[in-house]
C-alpha cells in the first residue's frame, strides 16, 4: 500500500531509527505488514512504553500529517466522527423560509458538505494524501464507539444517514493504542494487527538515552537506568516511563552529576516518581536501591546508534566507530 520507507522491513527499521526511534525485527516486521495489508495497528503495552511516540515517528518518517483522536469516557461518534453543524443549519433555514421556498428543497439543501462538521476520523479520510490516524487509548473510551469505529476500520468508509457513504480518498495508516484499562472487543481486534509493546530491557533503554540524551556518561546512564528498572520492579502507583527516564537523564545533565549517589537520587526523585506515596516509598530506601558502584558492561557499540541516527562526531572517532560492528536492532524491543 505504501511506498518509500514500505518498501522492506530493513528500510522501515531504518526510517524509524532516523527519528530516534527503537524497535526490534519483530516489531518493525508487524508495523511493516499493517502498512503493506493496509490494516490498522492495534498497539497495546504499559503507559509510557512508547505506543503514541510510534505514532509519532511513524508520521515523521512518512513525512506526513499525524491526524489524533484522544479517547476519554462519553466520547461519541459527534466528537469522533462527523457531526453536523445545527446553528448553521438554523440560520439558512431561517434565511430561506424568508425568501418562502418550499421546505422539501430547504430539507435537501441543508445536509450537504458545507453543514458537516469533520472531526478526525472523517478528516483523515478525506485528506488530500495519506495521513497517519492515532486513536489514542482506545480503551478509555465507552464500548458503544467500538461499533462506530468498526465500519470505520473496515473498509474505511463511513455512513452518514442523511448524507450517504464517504469512502477515504487515501487510506490512512490507523494506529490504535490501548493501556488495557479494560478488553476490547473481539470484532475490533479482528480488523487489527496486534502488536505488544513493553517496557525496553536495560540494554534497548541505555540505547535510547544514547540517541536521546547523548551528553550524559556512558557509565552514569547506565547505572540510571539500572536504577530506573529497580524502580519499575517496586509496587508503586505508576512506574517510571521511557519518557520519565529521557528526562531524568536531562536532569543529570542538568545538574552536572558525575556520579550516581543518594543525595543526587534525592534531589531528582521527583522526576521519576509523580505520587507521593511513590516518593515516600522509594526515599527511605535509596542506599539500598543504587546500583552497585560498577554497572554492567554494555555490548551494544551506541556510538554507531548514533551515526545511524544522524550524529556526528570526530574523524577519529568516526574511525573508532568504524572498527566496530554495525548495530544489530534485532536485539531491541523497542
Amino acid at each position: 500500500m505504501y511506498t518509500g520507507i514500505f518498501k522492506s522491513v530493513r528500510s522501515l527499521t531504518d526510517a524509524l531509527l532516523k527519528q530516534q526511534y527503537l524497535l526490534d525485527r519483530t516489531a518493525v516486521t508487524t508495523v511493516y505488514l499493517a502498512g503493506r495489508l493496509g490494516k490498522p495497528l492495534l498497539v497495546e503495552g504499559p503507559a509510557g512504553a512508547g505506543k503514541t511516540e510510534l505514532a509519532r515517528a511513524l508520521a515523521r518518517a512518512l513525512q506526513t500529517e499525524l491526524v489524533r483522536l484522544q479517547c476519554y469516557p462519553g466520547l461519541d461518534e459527534s466528537r469522533a466522527l462527523y457531526e453536523w453543524n445545527y446553528q448553521k443549519q438554523l440560520l439558512y433555514i431561517q434565511s430561506r423560509a424568508a425568501e418562502k421556498n418550499n421546505w422539501e428543497e430547504i430539507r435537501q439543501s441543508i445536509y450537504t458538505p458545507e453543514f458537516l462538521s469533520v472531526r478526525p476520523v472523517l478528516r483523515a479520510f478525506q485528506a488530500d494524501r495519506p495521513v497517519v490516524l492515532l486513536i489514542d487509548e482506545v480503551d478509555k473510551s465507552d464500548e458503544e464507539l467500538e461499533s462506530f469505529l468498526l465500519e470505520a476500520l473496515s473498509d474505511f468508509q463511513l455512513s452518514i444517514p442523511e448524507f450517504g457513504t464517504v469512502s477515504a480518498r487515501h487510506r490512512p495508516f490507523a494506529i490504535l493504542t490501548s493501556n488495557n484499562s479494560r478488553e476490547l472487543s473481539e470484532a475490533l481486534k479482528r480488523r487489527c494487527l496486534h502488536l505488544y509493546l513493553p517496557y525496553p530491557a536495560e540494554e534497548q533503554e541505555l540505547a535510547i538515552i544514547a540517541l536521546k540524551a547523548p551528553g550524559l556518561n556512558r557509565r552514569l546512564a547506565a547505572r540510571a537506568v539500572e536504577f530506573v528498572h529497580t524502580l519499575r520492579r517496586l509496587p508503586l502507583k505508576k512506574s517510571p516511563s521511557i519518557a520519565e527516564t529521557l528526562d531524568w537523564a536531562h536532569t543529570l545533565l542538568l545538574m552536572g552529576a558525575e556520579q550516581l549517589d543518594a543525595a543526587v537520587v534525592a534531589d531528582s526523585l521527583n522526576v521519576l516518581l509523580k505520587y507521593r506515596e511513590d516518593v515516600e516509598q522509594v526515599r527511605p530506601k535509596l542506599e539500598s536501591l543504587l546500583p552497585e558502584e560498577e554497572a554492567p558492561k554494555v555490548k551494544t557499540p551506541l556510538r554507531a546508534l548514533g551515526r545511524a541516527a544522524g550524529g556526528g562526531g570526530s574523524a577519529t572517532a568516526q574511525e573508532e566507530s568504524a572498527k566496530r560492528p554495525e548495530v544489530d536492532l534485532s536485539r531491541f524491543d523497542f
